[in-house]
């Protein structure tokens, strides 16, 4: 767990600086804020194919896979030296694309191998601790990237992120971790395997009201993050770089929330801790556009931060256990793709919600649906054990 984890910290680290460099990079270089915010998208398209990609994850070990992945991304990087100018934006883009396909495989990897080697009553401590890991990242990474590239360019973040593959590379070739080798069907169709993984996912009566809960918190969260200048301005009177301090103290939240998981996974199932994150974060979404004051919003950013992971931690918690051990890579990524990409829609639907309707009206009304969908997950989770966990057993 701890080679683990360090991996994660590291990798995080430079991941999230690239994030938010790469968008600066791309205004700073065309002058464009559509092009600057594309930078963004295409990090996190690939996970559309999440399903396709997952598949990856069960065909091989995972742990040479990790190494494999983080080695060619720390090869790959030093690529974007040459990015000096406008009309070479192009190759910025194109390695933006491989970065998230190799996150995407990355994650799947990811929890296919922590669901072979930790205990199953471990899971949910190991996912916390994983959170927080990733979320403390967020809370450094970006100053020390907005930093570098203030004082000497993008290269230094370019080859931090180099370094940090590297590391991370390093870290999970040592990690002591003993592997079987994936079974070789005599014949394999990539395809038929991606189907198997979604077809797994939609069989599952656990697994399939929790993945659809993890995406509708998500699309709440980005109507909730494309009003969030509308509540600095209209609601706090604050200029735009105050959401800044909102997603800080939300990170300290998502931190909180980490460390919580696991003693709460050990007493209660994942979907009463999902039904309990969204509430938590939908009541807080309708205080902060309801109450336009400092406090309140500050208050209400930290139950956002601590809600939510409990939503994504609860997924994938229950996916390392639920899926079969040969398809864990492909579920995983297949809940991924689903729980994200509404994200990505809402944040588009968000932007034209606020041009026309009140945030102090807009937010109420999605926490009360919020409020709804939590609800609706307690009598499952009740025929599923709310009681708390005795001896694995709920």
């Amino acid at each position: 767990m701890r080679w683990y984890l360090t991996g994660v910290v590291v990798s995080g680290f430079g991941t999230t600086a690239m994030w938010l460099v790469s968008g600066v990079w791309v205004k700073s270089l065309t002058g464009s804020d559509s092009l600057a915010a594309l930078a963004a998208f295409t990090l996190w398209a690939p996970v559309l194919l999440g399903p396709l990609l997952g598949t990856l994850a069960d065909r091989v070990r995972r742990r040479p896979l990790l190494v494999v992945l983080n080695l060619v991304m720390a090869a790959l990087l030093p690529l974007l030296l040459w990015v000096e100018s406008a009309d070479r934006v192009w190759l910025l883009f194109a390695v933006l694309v491989l970065y998230g396909a190799q996150g995407t495989v990355h994650d799947a990897a990811e929890q296919a191998l922590v669901a072979s080697v930790v205990d199953g009553e471990r899971l949910g401590t190991f996912n916390g601790l994983r959170m927080t890991a990733n979320e403390s990242m967020k809370l450094i990474a970006p100053l020390a990237a907005a930093g570098l590239f203030a004082a000497y360019g993008s290269g230094p973040v370019v080859l931090l992120d180099a370094a940090s593959f590297a590391v991370a590379a390093a870290v999970f070739a040592l990690m002591p971790v003993r592997e079987a080798r994936p079974s070789r069907p005599g014949a394999r169709n990539w395809w038929r395997e991606t189907a198997e993984g979604v077809r797994l996912l939609r069989a599952s009566r656990v697994l399939r009201p929790l993945v659809a809960t993890g995406a509708f918190t998500m699309l709440l969260a980005g109507v909730n993050g494309a009003a969030i200048y509308a509540v600095v301005d209209r609601g706090l009177g604050h200029a735009p770089a105050y959401a800044g301090v909102l997603y800080a103290v939300q990170g300290v939240g998502s931190v909180l929330a980490g460390l919580l998981t696991g003693p709460l996974l050990r007493r209660i199932p994942e979907r009463t801790l999902a039904a309990a994150g969204l509430a938590l974060f939908a009541v807080a979404m309708g205080v902060r556009g309801a109450l336009p004051y400092e406090a309140t919003a500050l208050a209400a950013s930290a139950v956002i931060g601590l809600g939510m992971p409990w939503v994504l931690v609860s997924v994938m918690t229950a996916v390392q256990r639920e899926a079969p051990a040969s398809a864990v890579g492909r579920v995983a990524a297949s809940a991924n793709t689903l729980v994200m990409a509404p994200n990505a829609l809402a944040i588009a639907l968000g932007a034209g919600l606020v041009a026309v309707a009140d945030v102090r009206v807009l937010l109420p009304l999605l926490a009360a649906a919020g409020l709804g969908w939590a609800c609706t997950l307690l009598p499952g989770a009740y025929r599923h054990g709310l009681l708390p966990r005795t001896g694995g057993t709920p």
